[in-house]
């Protein structure tokens, strides 16, 4: 069954501190108004039913609370982790017509690289801008391989105020 798979990437946020404690860094002034802009398109364009997720880390949620709908914290989707283990959430995520998922660089570059080449090869890291969604239509294979069309990217640059 196809599904849309929304990566959204986190607006931009405060510097990491000295002490390198990443998941509670907050968003900017300018990563609020990002997130504001980024979540007034998505709104107007996904269902009611659409399933949000975002990972442990406040830029994170705070990006997607600008959507003002409930979201479910999903440790998966952290700053470190390996995008390879995303191939099995996405195989979860099958029975559900609009998936959102709020994360970081660098796996959700290296998602958008594998659902567009088919392959998870490391120098294959694409730019997702702060702030930005690449929306994606996904057909889940039988032999547990993915087939997706690039259906949109937008960054708030884009984005009418």
């Amino acid at each position: 069954m196809t599904f849309n798979l929304i990566l959204w990437r986190h607006a931009e946020a405060e510097e990491a501190k000295a002490q390198g404690r990443d998941l509670p860094r907050k968003l900017t002034r300018k990563g609020h108004k990002q997130a504001k802009k980024a979540a007034a398109y998505l709104r107007a364009k996904l269902p009611a039913d659409a399933r949000v997720f975002a990972s442990q880390a406040t830029r994170s949620q705070q990006t997607a609370d600008s959507l003002g709908t409930a979201y479910h914290i999903m440790p998966a989707l952290n700053p470190d982790i390996d995008a390879r283990s995303l191939a099995r959430i996405l195989n979860n995520l099958r029975g559900h017509s609009h998936v959102v998922l709020v994360g970081h660089q660098p796996w959700l570059g290296q998602l958008c690289a594998f659902l567009l080449n088919g392959n998870w090869a490391q120098q294959n890291i694409w730019s997702v801008k702060k702030g930005a969604f690449w929306w994606f239509q996904v057909r889940p294979e039988a032999d547990g391989s993915f087939r997706a069309k690039l259906k949109l990217v937008m960054s708030p640059a884009d984005l009418a105020d």
